[in-house]
């Protein structure tokens, strides 16, 4: 089986990759990827020595190009995970966000219809649901909670969501949802929470807390979330919406000392600095219909998986060294320049 992969050069989109050789062997995956500042070609150093990856450096939105590679490899399933991500970068810049999130999904789903994909499977988040009070733990998301959004980023990824099961049902599209939370683990961008926090951390500068610290995420461990979407898009009921959760929820002020624990700093690091606009207090799925349905529970709990994290981060500096030194921009063309 051909399975495309979009936005693999990312952070889940590459661990998805992995996931996927280590567990299906014998399937072919291709990567389509823009390589804005989020995707990093060193992410997929090991898959490009296997022989049954191919990485093609394209947008989205671009109609030819993706068609162009539909016609090449006819893809049994699609996974799209390309998209613009970070909400303070959607208040700077919404429209940038508007064009991928939501016209990059239909450029996708239109050749996914031409060429006759078995299933079209869209990554999505649980941010499209807004937000929960905190003083309401009793409350979760389930599939049927009514979308809420905040921010742009949660605004666009909600309209594809929309967008995807329109085209389910007018079409007769064969498609699948996730929604999961908020994911950590290896090749996580620096700009985020827990890498950025392990960054600054390693080099005793301050680390950057909004507002009091009391906004609370349910944190999944990437390699869960790979083995969600792998089920859903392999088993899952088409046309049907999953949310991926853990049942991990943490303050972002006890993530931050997390990390400072893990690596003996001090918590006299930590900085609170202004609000951001619109920050939703509290995400919580509800993950009932994907364990009951295929059978899916998380395998990592939260302080096994952040002791992993670190470590990676740790092994692996040069890494995100290169990414806060901007170098990592330049992989692609150090990989490509003589072929």
């Amino acid at each position: 089986m051909t399975i495309l992969v979009t936005g693999g050069a990312g952070f889940i989109g590459s661990n998805f990759i992995y996931y996927e050789f280590e567990h299906h062997p014998e399937d072919r995956v291709v990567c389509i990827d823009k390589l804005t500042y989020a995707g990093n070609l060193a992410n997929l150093e090991e898959a490009l020595k296997n022989d049954h990856f191919r990485f093609v450096r394209a947008d989205i939105t671009d109609r030819e190009a993706v068609e162009r590679l539909f016609e090449e490899e006819k893809p049994d399933i699609v996974v799209n995970f390309a998209a613009e991500s970070h909400v303070d970068r959607s208040v700077e810049d919404p429209g940038l966000f508007l064009r991928t999130n939501i016209l990059g999904t239909q450029t996708l789903m239109d050749a996914s219809r031409k060429y006759g994909v078995k299933r079209y499977h869209q990554v999505s988040t649980d941010e499209v649901y807004g937000d929960l009070p905190l003083d309401r733990p009793d409350l979760f998301f389930t599939e049927t909670t009514p979308i809420h959004t905040s921010s742009p980023y949660s605004a666009s990824k909600a309209s594809a969501d929309l967008l995807v099961l329109a085209y389910a049902r007018t079409f007769g599209l064969p498609v699948s949802i996730t929604r999961c939370s908020n994911n950590y683990g290896p090749y996580h961008f620096p700009e985020k929470l827990i890498p950025l926090m392990i960054t600054r951390a390693l080099a005793d500068e301050s680390l950057p807390v909004y507002g009091n610290g009391e906004n609370v995420r349910d944190w999944l461990y990437v390699e869960d979330h790979c083995a969600a979407i792998d089920l859903v898009m392999r088993k899952g009921r088409e046309g049907e919406i999953y949310n991926v959760g853990g049942h991990n929820e943490r303050t972002n002020l006890q993530v931050v000392k997390t990390v400072l624990k893990e690596l003996g700093k001090p918590e006299s690091l930590i900085t609170f600095v202004r609000d951001r606009p619109g920050h939703d207090q509290r995400y919580a799925i509800d993950p009932t219909k994907i364990h009951e349905e295929l059978g899916w529970l998380p395998t990592t709990d939260f302080d096994t998986g952040m002791r992993k994290t670190v470590a990676w981060y740790l092994d692996n500096r040069k890494w995100w060294q290169d990414i806060l030194a901007g170098e990592y921009q330049n992989y692609y063309q150090h990989m490509y320049s003589n072929r």
